[in-house]
C-alpha cells in the first residue's frame, strides 16, 4: 500500500541512489580540498575567494568566465581593494584550484594582472631584554599563554604549530620537538628548551588529569589527521595523541555525536600577548609572531648558519631565512655614528 501511495499525493518518491543532486560547486571545491588534506585554514579562504569570484562577476557560473575575468578580478583586487601581494597570490591560489582540480578546465596564469605593490618589510624582533621582560609579562597574565610563548620562543615555532601539538610530539628525553604537518605539510625537529621543561612536566601532568576525567565520562577523544580514525579507532582516546594545549570547553562532533576536545584557540594566546606587552611598556608592536622572527635572529647572532636555521624554520627557500640578516645590518648595529666620534 505503501509503495503504491509514494509519488500519488500520499508518500514523498522514494530516491533513488543514481537521481541524488550533484555536489554544489562549492561542496565539490570543499571535497577536493580535503581529499588533497588542504588544512581547514586554506579550505575556508579559497571557499571565501571563490564565493568572491563569483559575486564580483554578478553571479556567473566560473564555467562561463575564463583568463581574462580571473585577471580582471585580481586587478580589481590591487587597485579598488587595495589588497597585499600576498593576498592577491592566495586569491589566484584559489581560482587556479578551482578550475585545476574542481572544474577539470585549467585556465593559463594570467598575463594582464595589475599586481600589487609587495612593499619590502623588515620583521619586529626584540632583544634579548625584551624577550625576557615580555615573558616575564606573560607569567602574569596566564599559565599556559605563558609556556605557550616559551615554546614560541625557545624553538621557533608558529603559534598554529605549537596549538597542534600532540603529547607524543615531545621527546623530553633527547630534547627534541617534532612539528608535524607545518606549513606545506612538512614534518621537522627542532630543539625543545631545556628552560621549559620543568613547566611542561607540570603542565602535561594536569592536562593528563583531565584526560582520565574526560575518559571517566565517557569522552577524552580528539580529532585525528586524515583517514587515521578508520585506521586506528583507539587512537582518538590514546594518551600519546592528545593535545598538549587542550582547549577548556568540549564540544559534540556532528558526524559521530561523540563528546570530543580540541586544542586551544589561538585567540586566547593572542590577547594574552597583547596584554603583556601593554603590561611591560614594549613601544614595538609584538606579536606571537615576534617570538619566532625573535628566535632566529638570536640564532644568527650566535653565529648558527642559515642553512641550519633555515631547517629548524621549516623554509623552503633559505632566501625567505635570508631576511633575517637583513635584520641584523640595521643601522646602528653594523654602522658606528658620526655622532659618537665627536667625542
Amino acid at each position: 500500500m505503501a509503495e503504491r501511495m509514494r509519488g500519488s499525493g500520499g508518500l514523498p518518491p522514494r530516491r533513488d541512489e543514481n537521481t541524488r543532486r550533484p555536489p554544489t560547486l562549492l561542496g565539490a571545491l570543499r571535497v577536493a580540498l580535503r581529499t588533497r588534506h588542504y588544512s581547514p585554514r586554506t579550505e575556508a579562504a579559497y571557499v571565501a575567494w571563490v564565493k568572491r569570484f563569483i559575486a564580483f562577476h554578478r553571479r556567473r557560473h566560473p564555467r562561463e568566465l575564463g583568463e581574462r575575468d580571473v585577471a580582471h578580478f585580481l586587478g580589481a583586487l590591487a587597485t579598488e581593494g587595495g589588497v597585499s601581494a600576498s593576498t592577491q597570490n592566495q586569491a589566484l591560489a584559489a581560482l587556479l584550484f578551482l578550475y585545476r582540480e574542481v572544474l577539470e578546465a585549467p585556465i593559463a596564469w594570467p598575463r594582464e594582472v595589475v599586481h600589487a605593490k609587495r612593499p619590502r618589510r623588515l620583521p619586529v624582533v626584540l632583544t634579548r631584554a625584551e624577550v625576557a621582560q615580555l615573558l616575564e609579562a606573560l607569567r602574569g597574565v596566564g599559565r599556559v599563554p605563558h609556556l605557550v610563548a616559551l615554546l614560541l620562543y625557545g624553538a621557533g615555532l608558529r603559534l598554529s604549530e605549537v596549538l597542534a601539538l600532540r603529547v607524543k610530539d615531545l621527546d623530553t628525553a633527547s630534547r627534541v620537538l617534532t612539528v608535524r604537518s607545518g606549513k606545506g605539510q612538512k614534518d621537522r625537529v627542532t630543539p625543545l628548551p631545556e628552560a621549559a621543561l620543568p613547566l611542561l612536566a607540570s603542565h602535561l601532568a594536569r592536562v593528563e588529569r583531565l584526560h582520565r576525567r574526560d575518559r571517566g565520562t565517557g569522552a577524552g577523544a580528539v580529532a585525528l589527521p586524515a583517514a587515521l580514525a578508520r585506521k586506528y579507532p583507539a587512537a582518538a582516546t590514546d594518551w600519546r595523541w592528545q593535545w598538549v594545549f587542550p582547549a577548556a570547553r568540549r564540544y559534540r562532533d556532528r558526524a559521530t555525536g561523540q563528546v570530543m576536545r580540541h586544542h586551544l584557540d589561538p585567540t586566547v594566546v593572542q590577547r594574552a600577548v597583547r596584554a603583556a606587552v601593554q603590561a611591560c611598556g614594549l613601544t614595538k608592536p609584538a606579536t606571537c609572531h615576534t617570538f619566532r622572527h625573535s628566535f632566529a635572529t638570536h640564532l644568527l647572532e650566535s653565529g648558527y648558519d642559515l642553512r641550519t636555521i633555515q631547517e629548524l624554520l621549516g623554509h623552503t627557500d633559505v632566501r625567505t631565512t635570508m631576511i633575517y640578516t637583513h635584520v641584523l645590518n640595521r643601522g646602528g648595529r653594523a654602522v658606528r655614528s658620526p655622532l659618537d666620534a665627536l667625542g
